[in-house]
């Protein structure tokens, strides 16, 4: 509803001031609040009418684990440190700054310049456009803010979404949906709800901005143009405040970790997640599924694959033709309980798919209706939504009721079996009835205004419930969609891919956009989920780019009922047994790199530019990323292709991790990538890597722990810091181990500072790469020398 007249933009005042913000109000009745809540972090709350309208926030949890019902107060500063800051009223404006971020104020219609602090000064970063970047009322009830947008700027991020990683030029809508088989180069929306921009100008500064938003939103970074405005990039929103976060920079990985921090500590999850995961929908959708499933892992022996968990399809909960959450199909699986034990006794946990929605012939649907745990109309009656077989309702975890039945359910039905993990499935909510309220903790709410909430909640319930019945192990949520601050919860992945080769160049993009985005812990379907069975060739660069992501599950439903397995090629499966079991040589890579995420808000995969701004070479959007800060990977995205041209950031060489020979960082290069190998893998020079060095396979036996060294050739120093869960899945702290190497041009010199807990039997092996001809030595550790593949390295058996 229109109050205002575009000729009469509201003039500001400052209105109060306190510790952590600064409240203007205008004559027309707007209110303002910038909060000063870090010294690299301000927020801006706009409110046309002065009232509050959004929702509570479930996405800012500063540092925080959870954010406890019914979600943080939208005007709370709790968790920050509210920094004491400098405000200057002149002229009009007002500047409020402190050491890093600078925020000026046009008194007139609010116009918002922010400036940060770089080593040659005071640097602009945006500002918003100067007709009409906001509305008051002017036009509808709907949330809008306009930005100037400068010459050569970059949008990194925005969580899920489709194409290359440089999102200027396109127009994002952000209402998540279940979009099987979409294309990944250019569908949207997608399954996430992620409304995160990192912003890179032309000199590669970067700051970030969040808009704390749940409702229906659309966000243009240049497809829109409008002669009457000049250049601009824009967000609207149907309902809510417009409540803008802004994280100063200019460093790109200090913005990502920063915005991660803010939105709350990442999960760390069970060591076994990180192996991989079998699924197919084939095997629980068969009238023989637990044979079909049994099979899998005899297959799995004969094989000799290595294997921690399975994915368990929704086909167990099946009543005829359709599915029914929490109900085990008895007919297909007699005894859960023994199936479950049979699973783990082959050394792999049960992750069992459950969804939402609850059709209407469902044995608790009426149980449920009646006491008000589906989301309802404005009568109280349940809404109908059309699901995969038929019409259904979802539950409301916005009704703590509800959230406490579903989780005895799920204690009842699954985790009183033995099973302790759970896939969240086919919850994007896709409620689209206006009638549509979801309870909001006794704050009726239309669903429209809050619904990226309900998977984020329905996770949190899932969580809980395990915590609940395995306190002393850490839980394990998947989850296909969400929002901001999922990554508290759950691990996540791409959803229903589609089979076809660019799937894998931007899925991996996905990813790289997920983990700027603070959602670091993911993956996508090895072989696509959708479509054709992949041809060899591309099954083979699918596993090729999966082994080398945080979540690994070769995943399928194929249009022809054929399954994705790692034996569908018996002629390559010397090459597919390999890639396996280099999955399980770097399983304790991603270990420590996941309780870097956990602990210290490091992004797991990141862009090259990540970690080397400066370089230019290191922004253009090749196929080529770094896990953690020091292994560089690329991967082929197109078929027919033997060799692959990489770029190599400067400032250092790098080292092939498999033939041992060093190239010079600052240029693209051109290397092999045969088919029957892995995919490229450089390690940065002055690094390490932590591996486990035993055999692989079905049967790996103990660990061997391992640590690659990556000496400079030049010499040099380097230091290593390592993460490591402990083996019997516990929530127990990790074991850390930390130390130097000194190299020159003959020897390489290694000193052990630290290490809590002992290496094991197998003690820790050391190993230069292959060809390096110095002498290894370790100097406060007794050692003795080791022949592992050709190679001789030393075993430190003791510290002292």
């Amino acid at each position: 509803m229109r109050t205002a007249k575009l000729s009469q933009p509201p003039r500001f005042q400052i209105a109060e001031q306190t510790q952590s913000k600064v409240v203007f109000s205008s004559d027309t009745g707007a209110k303002a609040h910038v909060y000063v809540l870090e010294e690299d972090i301000f927020r801006v709350v706009m409110l046309p009418d002065g009232e509050v309208k959004g929702a509570p926030s479930w996405a800012i949890a500063p540092g925080a684990s959870d954010i406890e019902e019914p979600g943080r107060d939208r005007m709370s500063a709790e968790g920050f440190a509210c920094p004491g800051y400098k405000i200057v009223e002149n002229d009009g404006e007002v500047m409020i700054s402190t050491g890093r971020l600078r925020l000026t104020v046009n008194l007139v219609a609010f116009h918002c310049l922010w400036e940060q602090k770089v080593q040659s000064g005071w640097r602009h970063m945006m500002s918003d456009r100067s007709t009409q970047s906001y509305n008051f009322g002017w036009w509808d009830d709907r949330v809008y803010h306009y930005i100037q947008r400068r010459p050569g700027e970059r949008y990194y991020g925005l969580g899920e979404k489709s194409g290359p990683m440089n999102r200027a030029g396109r127009r994002f809508r952000f209402n998540n949906l279940d979009p099987m088989g979409y294309d990944a180069e250019t569908s949207d929306p997608l399954y996430k709800t992620i409304p995160y921009i990192l912003v890179a100008d032309e000199t590669n500064a970067c700051f970030g901005m969040f808009y704390d938003i749940v409702g229906e939103m659309e966000i243009d970074l240049g497809q829109e143009m409008d002669n009457y405005h000049g250049h601009f990039r824009s967000m609207s929103a149907s309902s809510g405040d417009l409540d803008l976060y802004v994280i100063a920079g200019p460093e790109p990985k200090s913005v990502t970790k920063r915005f991660t921090w803010m939105t709350g500590q990442p999960a760390i999850m069970p060591k076994w997640s990180l192996g991989y995961s079998g699924s197919t929908m084939t095997y629980t959708d068969a009238p023989n599924a637990q044979e079909r499933q049994n099979e899998f892992l005899v297959q799995l022996e004969k094989h000799d694959i290595g294997c921690t968990s399975f994915h368990l399809s929704s086909g167990y909960t099946s009543i005829g033709a359709k599915r029914y959450v929490f109900n085990w199909n008895r007919d297909k699986f007699p005894d859960p309980a023994a199936f479950v034990d049979h699973y783990r006794s082959a050394g792999l946990e049960l992750v069992p798919n459950i969804k939402p929605a609850f059709l209407c012939d469902h044995p608790n649907y009426n149980e449920l209706a009646e006491n008000g745990l589906f989301v309802s109309d404005v009568n109280g009656d349940p809404v109908e939504v059309q699901f995969w077989d038929e019409l259904g309702s979802l539950i409301d975890f916005t009704n703590p009721a509800a959230s406490q039945w579903w989780r005895s359910k799920l204690k009842e039905q699954l985790l009183d079996y033995g099973i302790k993990s759970t896939w969240n499935d086919n919850n994007e909510y896709g409620v689209w009835d206006s009638a549509a309220r979801f309870n909001g903790f006794g704050d009726a709410r239309p669903a429209s205004e809050m619904r990226p909430v309900q998977p984020l909640l329905m996770c949190r319930a899932s969580r809980t419930a395990q915590l609940e019945s395995y306190p002393d192990e850490r839980p394990y949520v998947v989850t296909r969609s969400g929002m901001t601050g999922l990554h508290r919860y759950a691990q996540t992945w791409s959803g229903d891919n589609l089979t076809e080769w660019k799937t894998i160049r931007f899925n991996a993009k996905m990813g790289l956009g997920l983990a700027l985005s603070g959602v670091s812990n993911s993956g996508h379907d090895v072989g696509g989920f959708a479509g054709r069975r992949p041809d060899a060739e591309l099954f083979i660069r699918w596993v090729q780019a999966g082994v080398l992501m945080p979540r690994f599950s070769i995943h399928s439903w194929n249009d022809d009922g054929s399954v994705n397995e790692p034996w569908m090629y018996p002629l390559h499966m010397d090459t597919i047994s390999s890639l396996l079991k280099m999955r399980q040589m770097l399983v304790p890579l991603f270990d420590d790199l996941a309780w870097k995420y956990h602990l210290e808000f490091e992004p797991i995969i990141r862009p090259l530019w990540l970690e080397f701004p400066e370089d230019d070479g290191a922004w253009e959007d090749g196929d080529q990323h770094l896990i953690g800060s020091n292994l560089l990977v690329s991967l082929v995205s197109d078929p027919g292709i033997e060799e692959t041209e990489v770029t190599l950031p400067g400032g250092s060489d790098w080292v092939d991790i498999l033939s041992g020979k060093s190239i010079q960082g600052g240029r693209k290069v051109v290397l092999p990538a045969p088919i029957d190998g892995p995919a490229v893998m450089l390690a940065r020079a002055g690094s390490a890597l932590p591996v486990n060095l035993a055999t692989g396979g079905v049967n790996p036996g103990p660990v061997k722990r391992g640590l690659l060294l990556f000496p400079d050739q030049d010499g040099g120093e380097f230091e290593w810091c390592f993460y490591e869960s402990a083996d019997d899945h516990s929530n127990k702290s990790p074991h850390f181990m930390s130390g130097q190497c000194q190299s020159c041009f003959d020897k390489v010199s290694v000193r052990i500072d630290r290490r809590s807990g002992d290496f094991g039997d197998e003690g820790l092996i050391l190993l230069l790469p292959k060809g390096d001809g110095r002498t290894l030595q370790v100097e406060n550790a007794e050692s003795e020398p080791v022949e592992l593949n050709g190679q001789i390295g030393l075993r430190v058996v003791g510290v002292s």
